[in-house]
């Protein structure tokens, strides 16, 4: 039964600095990285129950608690000028209040994707606004009539990954409850690691000229508790490539797999599967780069499966951990030499350009990334998700006991239909 929310924006305003930020500071370079990411925002939704306090009460200490933190994550409250810098010029990150005629354990029971996407300050995806003219920090927090509240948090992909995202939010926390935290390591240049190329037009990830020709998108969610990915892991291991995958190997090779045996029954012209998975890269870099430090610090790596092959989820699983096994320090640094990283982009669009022959799922691991530690001085939420709308992905969040994973899949309306009916799918996961 589908759930309707009643919302009522109650203000907007701009939250700016508390502190100016200094002239030597105000430009901030752009990776290739950073370029060559998708235009769109992350988005994030932290959901906290009542706590006694009354919504003004909240409401004054996260935009106090804001303005502090913007003093030293300050390129979140600049604008991007090209596709090279960002000028830290403290213009502000929005900040929306809204009042939702609903009770938040209803959205909780049954959490819809579109609905959740209304708790956002923007759409993620929305283009009708040119990219380079909207803030780079958005933040929309919704007061539920149960007295339960949900933040959401949108920043451009531009310069965050989901690690950045994740960090900046627990930083924001931290300065809510004690005013004054470490934030050492945020703010690194990584443009000698990562050299930035001057033009980045006509570049993208996929071919969009035939738009109208796009298959309907249907996002959903599956719930893999602690038990379940155990005996998947189980599973997944009993065979003859890999011994004992990961939870993300494990839930990675089984969505892969239900995504191909579906692929098989509704489109015959694929000759082979690519499943990209996002690799943080740093810890991957020696000497490692601090985990809180902002930016696109990320990179995709691919494995490839022949369509003619039969399902084999250990052998899935070992193709994906050779992927990510293979990104390191020294292959990192060879891949952003001479634009290899900006060749390999080009690659891949080439190959997503070919619908017909090739069909790529793309895997983003947002798990022990600290959103469940985001403490505002009333506990730390008691559900975190995501509404990013993608093309053929699945975006993964630890459950809030930390032990399982939720996975929201994309796919197009009858691969997804093919997919809720799959028998192993069934056994390990919930659809919700």
């Amino acid at each position: 039964m589908d759930m309707e929310m009643e919302f009522q924006i109650i203000s907007r305003e701009t939250i700016k600095p508390s502190s100016p930020t200094p002239n030597h500071l105000r430009t901030h370079k752009l990776s290739i990285i950073d370029q060559l990411a998708i235009q769109c925002y992350v988005p994030v939704l932290l959901f906290y129950p009542s706590n006694g306090q009354d919504s003004s009460q909240r409401s004054s200490l996260l935009k106090k608690s804001l303005s502090q933190i913007l003093t030293h994550f300050y390129p979140f409250a600049g604008r991007e000028v090209n596709s090279s810098w960002i000028d830290c010029n403290d213009e502000g990150a929005s900040f929306v209040e809204a009042n939702v005629a609903a009770d938040l354990s209803m959205l909780l029971k049954q959490p819809q994707f579109e609905l959740l996407q209304q708790l956002l300050p923007c759409k993620p995806n929305e283009n009708s606004v040119p990219f380079r003219a909207r803030e780079i920090l958005a933040v929309q927090v919704n007061y539920f009539i149960c007295g339960g509240m949900t933040i959401g948090v949108c920043l451009k992909h531009l310069i965050a990954d989901a690690s950045t995202v994740a960090s900046f939010i627990e930083r924001w926390g931290a300065v809510a409850c004690f005013a004054d935290t470490d934030v050492n390591g945020v703010i690194l240049d990584r443009t000698s690691l990562f050299p930035p190329i001057d033009k980045t037009e006509g570049l993208s990830w996929g071919d969009s000229s035939d738009e109208e020709f796009l298959p309907e998108i249907v996002m959903k969610r599956l719930v893999f508790n602690g038990s379940k990915i155990a005996a998947l892991r189980e599973r997944v291991g009993n065979g003859l490539y890999l011994d004992r995958p990961s939870r993300f190997e494990a839930v990675s090779a089984l969505i892969w797999g239900a995504s191909i045996a579906a692929t098989r029954e509704t489109d015959e012209t694929v000759d082979y599967h690519v499943a990209m998975s996002v690799v943080d890269l740093r810890k991957k870099l020696n000497p490692p780069l601090p985990q809180q430090c902002i930016g696109n610090i990320c990179q995709v790596t691919t494995a490839k499966c022949s369509m003619e092959k039969s399902t084999d989820y250990n052998e899935l699983a070992q193709k994906i951990r050779e992927s990510i096994r293979n990104v390191d320090d020294e292959s990192v640094r060879k891949f952003h030499e001479d634009g290899k990283w900006l060749d390999f982009v080009k690659k891949l669009g080439e190959e997503y350009g070919k619908k017909s022959k090739v069909r790529m799922f793309k895997f983003s691991s947002w798990c022990r990334f600290p959103f469940y530690e985001a403490d505002f001085g009333w506990g730390k939420p008691i559900w975190v998700s995501t509404a990013m709308e993608q093309e053929n992905g699945a975006i993964f969040l630890d459950s809030s006991d930390g032990q399982g994973i939720e996975a929201w899949v994309a796919l197009p309306k009858e691969d997804m239909t093919q997919l809720e009916q799959n028998p192993d799918i069934l056994e390990f996961a919930s659809f919700s």
